[in-house]
């Protein structure tokens, strides 16, 4: 899969890398832009306060596939009812939220768990499979919570109680499961 991703900070730049390994062709884009337009997927990870300004600066965000895989730690645009209507609203393709609720920190030690980390993650339909392979190709196992809507805001204000849990503990995984399966 030809992947672009936006942003090349712990949670862009570890993504590419993971996804590099596991195949895919990879182009990361930085502060000063560049073009998207061969990309299968976009990815956006970037600070959630800083969507606009990072995708102005992208050429060829036309109907892509885009996960966003941004966190808000200001004040949300009120014009959206999330971080990923905001990034839906310029690249216009089947969009989905997900990387939001794991940590970059810990990206390196996916593969050492005893047991396969989740991924939770809100899809709009043509988004679910796509997205759903790349969290698996991380390592990650996908945990899907529905669609974008209500599902990308849901993920989003669940960020106050991650950041809180990791005040405490640190980076750390975590594991959705039935019973059974653990």
């Amino acid at each position: 899969m030809n992947i672009t991703v936006i942003g090349r900070g712990r949670v862009g730049g570890g993504l590419a890398r993971l996804w590099e390994k596991a195949g895919h062709q990879v182009r990361t884009l930085g502060r000063d832009g560049g073009d998207a337009s061969d990309a299968d997927v976009v990815v956006v990870a970037v600070p959630g306060d800083t969507i606009a300004e990072a995708l102005r600066r992208v050429a060829g965000l036309n109907g892509q596939v885009t996960i966003d895989a941004t966190n808000l730690y200001t004040e949300r645009d009120s014009a959206f009812p999330s971080l990923a209507h905001q990034v839906k609203s310029v690249i216009g393709g089947p969009t989905a939220k997900s990387f939001s609720t794991v940590f970059a920190a810990a990206y390196d030690q996916i593969t050492a768990q005893r047991v396969t980390p989740s991924n939770l993650y809100a899809a709009e339909p043509a988004a679910r499979d796509v997205t759903a392979r790349l969290i698996r190709d991380t390592g990650f196992d996908p945990v899907y919570v529905g669609d974008l809507d209500p599902g990308a805001r849901l993920l989003e204000d669940s960020s106050g109680l991650t950041r809180a849990l990791a005040g405490q503990i640190g980076p750390f995984f975590y594991r959705y499961a039935v019973p059974g399966e653990l």
